[in-house]
């Protein structure tokens, strides 16, 4: 089962088992992970979600598709490594992921 690290604001990680298809922002609150709000449920549509990739892990996710990278024009505090945790899917390829939730979510 691949695992996914949240890191917090103080660089606290939480380790979590991940199911192979969920996304990244269901495994956040199937665990609940501070400051993965999820208001939207998933449907892209409010960037309560966002998340900074640690950048090993960068290359090995497509980029943000337009409607992405429309909603992380929403968020405070965007950096080049930012995506909506909602957007990324589990999958063994991605296994050990490390996302860092932004200060401004927590």
């Amino acid at each position: 089962m691949p695992k996914v690290t949240f890191l917090q604001r103080d660089g606290t990680p939480s380790e979590v088992n991940a199911a192979v298809g969920d996304s990244v922002m269901e495994t956040a609150i199937d665990n609940d992970i501070e400051g993965i709000v999820a208001e939207c449920g998933g449907a892209c549509s409010c960037a309560t979600c966002h998340v900074y990739v640690e950048n090993d892990w960068l290359d090995k996710l497509p980029p943000p598709d337009s409607l992405e990278d429309g909603m992380l024009d929403c968020v405070i505090d965007r950096r080049p490594n930012s995506r909506l945790s909602c957007q990324i899917r589990v999958s063994d390829e991605i296994d050990g992921i490390v996302v860092r939730v932004p200060a401004s979510q927590i």
